[in-house]
């Protein structure tokens, strides 16, 4: 790498990236049946934290998969 703060700014950006497409996302809405079944299936107390656990994980995986696509396109036409 020619500069070091590259080793920081792609994950970085990619993460905000993946922020501001979670943010921009419907809802998930898996209806009645099926949120009460992942409840207690998972133990969990209340709708909220269903909610709260799907939205951590589609944010995680929106960033992993954008820091990968945003790194596949930098190492493949802007890096020489």
């Amino acid at each position: 790498m020619k500069n070091s703060y590259e080793f920081f700014l792609m994950p970085m950006g990619s993460l905000l990236l993946a922020f501001l497409s979670a943010l921009l996302l419907p809802a998930p809405w898996f209806g009645l049946a099926l949120t009460q079944k992942l409840i207690a299936t998972f133990h969990l107390e209340d709708t909220n934290q269903l909610y709260t656990l799907v939205f951590c994980l589609w944010f995680l995986l929106l960033g992993v998969l954008e820091y990968y696509l945003l790194r596949f396109i930098y190492r493949r036409y802007i890096h020489p």
